[in-house]
C-alpha cells in the first residue's frame, strides 16, 4: 500500500517547499544527465554548451507550455480561482503540453541556430523519458494522478478531499502516475536498443518512436485514471490528444524514409 507523506518536504523560514517542486527539479538535472552521458557516447559531434543553452530554453518553454496547456484544459476552474494559475507547485503540468510546447520551441531553435532539429530531438528523448521516470513521483505526493479503487496490494491512499466526488466513499486507488513511471522506464529501454541496434537509423527516428510508444502508454493509463481534467463521452481529452500524437508521429516516419536523402 503506498500513502503520500504529504506534500510539503520541508520549510525555510516561512517558505515551504513543496514535494512536488523538488521531484521535478531533481528529474531535470537526472534528464540533463542523461543526455550529457548518451551524447558523450553516441552523439559526439553535438556541443555540450549547445545542449545546455537548448536545455534551458526547454525547460522554462516546456513548464509554461505545460502549465498552460493544464490551465486551458480546467479553464472554468481557474477561471473562478485566478490566484491559482501559477501554482505549479500544487500540480497541474501537462507532459502533452510541455512535448507540444517543446517541438515549437525547439524547431524555432534549430532554425536559428542552424542546428539538426531531428538529431537533437533524438538526443534530447532519453532525458525527456527519463524525467517521465522520475517526475511522475511528484503526482504521488500531490495525491493526484491516481486511477479506479482498487484493493491490489499496491494500492493507493487518496485523502478524502482530493478523491473525486463519485469516489468520496473509497480510500484506496490505482496508483496511475506510478503505472506511466513503470512504463516510461520500458520506453526508455526500446529507445537504447534503437540507438544502439538499428543500423542505418536515420535521424527522427528514436524521437517519432518516443512519441508513439508514450502516447500509447498515456492512452492505457488514462483508460483508469479518474481524475483526469476534461473528457468528452467518457473518453479524456489525454487520450484524443494521444491518438492526434500516433498519427502525427506515423505520417512524419513515413514521409522520413520514404525521403531517399539523410
Amino acid at each position: 500500500m503506498f500513502q503520500s507523506p504529504g506534500d510539503i518536504a520541508f520549510t525555510i523560514g516561512l517558505v515551504d517547499i513543496h514535494w512536488y517542486g523538488v521531484v521535478m527539479s531533481i528529474s531535470i538535472l537526472l534528464g540533463l544527465f542523461v543526455i550529457i552521458f548518451i551524447k558523450k557516447l553516441y552523439y559526439k559531434e553535438i556541443l555540450t554548451d549547445t545542449i545546455c543553452d537548448l536545455s534551458f530554453v526547454l525547460i522554462i518553454s516546456g513548464i509554461l507550455s505545460a502549465r498552460l496547456y493544464y490551465v486551458l484544459l480546467d479553464y472554468k476552474y481557474f477561471l473562478k480561482h485566478p490566484e491559482e494559475i501559477l501554482a505549479i507547485w500544487n500540480g497541474g503540468i501537462s507532459i502533452q503540453g510541455a512535448v507540444i510546447g517543446g517541438i515549437l520551441i525547439g524547431l524555432i531553435y534549430a532554425k536559428q541556430n542552424n542546428i539538426n532539429f531531428l538529431r537533437y530531438a533524438d538526443l534530447f528523448s532519453f532525458g525527456i523519458v527519463t524525467g517521465q521516470i522520475f517526475g511522475r513521483w511528484g503526482n504521488f505526493f500531490n495525491s493526484e494522478a491516481f486511477g479506479l479503487p482498487t484493493d491490489l496490494p499496491w494500492k493507493l491512499y487518496i485523502p478524502y478531499n482530493a478523491r473525486p466526488i463519485e469516489y468520496k466513499s473509497y480510500e484506496y486507488f490505482h496508483p496511475a502516475f506510478l503505472y506511466e513511471s513503470i512504463l516510461s522506464i520500458f520506453i526508455f529501454i526500446i529507445l537504447y536498443l534503437i540507438l544502439t541496434k538499428v543500423k542505418n537509423r536515420k535521424d527522427g527516428l528514436i524521437f517519432l518512436v518516443y512519441i508513439i510508444l508514450y502516447s500509447f502508454a498515456r492512452i492505457l493509463v488514462e483508460s483508469v485514471r479518474v481524475d483526469s481534467v476534461l473528457s468528452f463521452n467518457n473518453i479524456h481529452i489525454a487520450q484524443i490528444v494521444a491518438l492526434l500524437f500516433v498519427f502525427a508521429s506515423v505520417i512524419s516516419l513515413i514521409i522520413l524514409y520514404k525521403n531517399k536523402k539523410s
